[in-house]
């Protein structure tokens, strides 16, 4: 069961329409005043121990009406809490069992109707008790998940020099002020639409795919190749740390416990689904597949830190529909995740910074500038303060230090790093957590030389966030860029040749062969188009280096190449260069990243249109 407390001056409602599932009710419009209003979904997985819920709620509201000092109650029923509602007939009994259990305990109670549209005033006190959230869950009478209200959050921002400082020194429009503004919910101006949605369009990389559920994406070729080449650095960047990459199924069990409670740590943003009798979900991170693997493992401390890795495709959150827009925010994602397996909380410390080390250099190969922010417990932080102050030392820049009075998540420590888009707002990308809770929730454990039972400390790390929104923050960034470019290791076409005539398309087709040959992805404009109109459209798509092949070059040895890292807006750098020298330099800008071969067909003249 889901509540939202709301302290009112006033409620007020009125039923307008009923629907299939609405119940006879005599009362269809009502007004209170200074009241606790409780709107509330009953959900599907409520229906193992409905008394236990109903037991649980009451104490609840109980609980936050005596500290608000009011004993009447509006029981207002609210479907949108939640995407796993139980049935009409268990939602009625269960509000109605709410409402005759808090009349027992006192208090004067009205309810809404269930199952009616309504449309409804309300009123909030605004003081820090005013806005309550709770989840119910079945089968632990007493246990409710504490609210974000009851937890303090001191903020400050410690530099590399390890002093503090207050975050109002910080609030200014550079890429850290941006994130330092963002977290403390200062007010910003709302933009339009993002610059990347337009880009990602237009260059033909993805668009909204209107036969799906809203944030589900098509990937071109051109995007596609983009996507993939990311997925390719990040396994090379894992194997090399040592990470063994495991497959694990998208969907799970509610009924597994372990599942169930992990799943509700991340909130009501999930697709949950009925599979026959069982209660499903899609994941939303690898962490269900991994931990369960992990849970039937015979582990051995010899064998730690473990690394397990895997790319999440996909990974589904189900976000509001308003809030769904290009890359950023989606239904359906591709997440890098990696999990770790550490002996102890010295080990995590290490293997911490080794991850946080990793996420940084994404940002420098993306050529994205990254800004942090530390998130920890307060007992963390007096545990462990001067370790905080050699990670902001090494990472060579300031750091938003958020301090929470005790742990609410399952980490007690995490770090979010975040490039700025357009509109001045974060893009979360590269993350690393410190878990100290789901080894013991799914039984992961080793055992010591004594026979000791330990639950490790597991780390979750995604070394460059979702892809989506790393492509997002690339977009992002070039927007911004005079000439715009990708990196060219992510370009997905890297050298084009551009035959002046038609007495050359032989010529500059066997320097697209020998290009090709050294592992380059480059194709050839045949098509019948003037010169200039071809080298503009090279422009148009980003092409680092476009090679004019006319009677010069025929006979010359060397070949007219303008490269577009070091041009200016309607100043193009060309540089003679043989074709030796040119993959030369092709390889040089792309030293130690993958590389896969053209997605797109090798003659500009059988390439097709795809928007």
């Amino acid at each position: 069961m889901r509540l939202l407390l709301i302290h009112s001056d006033y409620i007020e409602f009125e039923a307008k329409k009923k629907t299939k599932m609405a119940e006879e009710c005599s009362v269809l419009s009502d007004r209170e005043t200074e009241v606790l209003t409780v709107f509330c979904a009953v959900e599907s997985v409520d229906e193992e121990d409905l008394k236990g819920v109903v037991l649980q709620a009451i104490e609840e509201v109980k609980k936050t009406a005596g500290q608000v000092h009011v004993d009447k109650i509006m029981v207002y029923p609210y479907a949108h809490l939640s995407s796993d509602l139980s049935s009409p007939e268990t939602a009625i009994a269960q509000l109605n069992a709410l409402k005759a259990g808090l009349e027992r305990e006192g208090f004067a109670v009205k309810r809404a109707p269930f199952g009616w549209y309504k449309s409804f005033k309300i009123s909030c006190k605004g003081h820090p008790l005013s806005e309550l959230s709770k989840t119910i869950v079945p089968g632990e009478e007493g246990t409710i998940k504490r609210e974000k209200s009851e937890v303090t959050h001191d903020w400050f921002v410690m530099t590399p020099d390890g002093k503090s400082h207050d975050t109002k020194e910080f609030l200014n429009d550079t890429p850290f002020g941006c994130l330092v503004k963002k977290e403390l919910g200062v007010a910003v101006p709302i933009g339009g639409e993002p610059a990347h949605v337009g880009l990602m369009r237009s260059k033909e990389l993805v668009d909204y795919e209107p036969a799906s559920d809203v944030g589900c994406l098509r990937w071109m070729p051109k995007g596609k190749i983009v996507r993939d080449l990311i997925a390719d650095y990040v396994l090379h960047l894992v194997l090399e740390y040592g990470g063994t990459p495991v497959e694990t199924p998208v969907m799970y069990d509610l009924g597994d416990r372990a599942i169930y409670e992990h799943a509700e740590k991340f909130g009501e943003r999930q697709y949950r689904f009925k599979s026959n009798n069982r209660n499903m979900m899609l994941r939303f991170a690898a962490c269900f597949g991994m931990f369960s693997i992990m849970r039937d493992m015979h582990i051995s401390p010899h064998n730690l830190p473990m690394k397990m890795y895997e790319l999440s495709t996909y990974s589904f959150r189900h976000e509001q529909k308003g809030e769904v827009i290009g890359l950023k925010r989606l239904r359906a994602f591709t997440m890098p995740d990696m999990h770790s397996l550490c002996t102890d909380m010295p080990e995590a410390l290490q293997c911490f910074e080794e991850q946080l080390a990793m996420g940084w250099q994404t940002g420098k190969d993306f050529e994205t500038e990254l800004v942090a922010a530390f998130r920890c417990t307060k007992d963390f932080y007096d545990q462990n303060e001067a370790w905080v102050k050699k990670i902001v030392k090494e990472s060579d820049c300031p750091m938003l230090i958020e301090i929470l009075s005790d742990r609410v998540h399952y980490w007690v420590a995490k770090i979010d790093l975040a490039a700025i888009d357009g509109q001045m707002r974060p893009i979360e990308n590269p993350t690393v957590q410190i878990d100290v809770e789901s080894s013991t929730r799914f039984n992961i454990k080793y055992h010591t030389e004594d026979g000791t039972v330990v639950h490790p400390p597991i780390l979750h790390c995604s070394p460059t966030g979702s892809v989506e929104r790393v492509i997002c923050a690339i977009l992002e960034n070039i927007s911004t860029q005079a000439v715009p470019a990708l990196p060219t290791w992510l370009s997905p076409v890297q050298v084009r040749v551009v035959p002046v005539a038609g007495r050359h398309g032989a010529f500059a087709e066997g320097i697209c062969a020998a290009i090709n040959a050294a592992q380059i992805r480059c194709d050839v404009d045949d098509r019948e188009e003037s010169v200039g109109k071809k080298v503009r459209e090279a422009g148009m798509d980003w092409v680092p280096f476009v090679i004019v092949v006319g009677d010069e070059e025929l006979t010359g040895g060397k070949l007219t190449v303008t490269i577009r890292r070091k041009s200016q807006p309607n100043k193009p750098f060309k540089e003679q260069l043989t074709i030796d020298a040119l993959i030369e330099a092709v390889r040089m800008d792309t030293a130690g990243k993958p590389f896969r071969p053209l997605y797109t067909p090798r003659k500009l003249s059988m390439k097709a249109r795809y928007i």
